[in-house]
């Protein structure tokens, strides 16, 4: 998913508002997504077209930008569209620089717990935006570098797949709580899984419905159900 464009009377606050949901979803995440963050921060703050919606940077650009070497830009760019913080456009072939586009989506379910920490305004704000987000066009090249914390789940399925986007958003919440859950069906956009004991059931239900719910929705499509037996 993406956010309309930033462009317009109120592009600046989006921008800013953008860059400080990135900025927030980094520290509080592990020291490898923090440095992550710093330098994508750092890097759309500089060079991202907001006007195109995306971001053209070469790797000797960027490798001078963040003080390392090429080989550490490589990693790190896998590492973001692992993620699915960023989103490759145009693979960078034949002499052409490769072109990306933030997933304001992405961001938004990464940072969202973080929000209020803000400021109320700012959590209205986001709210605002998400409610706004698209689906990414069909021209959208996606390159899979699934990070090493990605479960063991089949991926080919919507529920595997699922379970691989819980698991990169926040690897020990995905261990301690949704890890235990199986699938059991999907019917007439109702959602059916099986936790191992009725307090995973409600534990779940209760405090992260709505988080897996969302993630869910973006594999399997419209849901408007999800219910835990046990």
């Amino acid at each position: 998913m993406k956010a309309t464009r930033s462009t317009g009377p109120h592009a600046s606050v989006q921008k800013y508002d953008l860059l400080t949901a990135m900025a927030i979803a980094g520290l509080n995440g592990k020291a490898v997504f923090q440095t992550s963050m710093l330098r994508l921060v750092a890097l759309v703050t500089a060079r991202y077209n907001w006007k195109l919606d995306e971001l053209t940077v070469g790797q000797r650009d960027l490798a001078r930008m963040w003080s390392v070497d090429e080989r550490t830009v490589k990693r790190e760019i896998k590492r973001l569209l692992g993620s699915e913080i960023l989103i490759q456009l145009r693979p960078g072939v034949r002499g052409r620089v490769a072109a990306y586009r933030l997933n304001q989506g992405e961001i938004y379910r990464r940072s969202e717990s973080h929000w209020e920490e803000v400021g109320p305004d700012f959590a209205a704000r986001m709210d605002t935006n998400r409610h706004d987000t698209r689906a990414v066009g069909p021209t959208v090249v996606r390159v899979d570098f699934r990070p090493t914390t990605a479960p063991d789940h089949e991926e080919e399925t919507a529920w595997g797949r699922t379970c691989s986007r819980l698991a990169d958003m926040d690897p020990d919440l995905y261990k301690s709580w949704f890890s235990a859950l199986v699938f059991e069906d999907f019917e007439q956009a109702s959602l059916r899984l099986r936790a191992p004991s009725s307090f995973v059931a409600k534990y779940i239900v209760t405090h992260h419905q709505k988080r897996l719910q969302d993630i869910a929705t973006s594999e399997f499509g419209s849901i408007s159900k999800v219910e835990i037996t046990f």
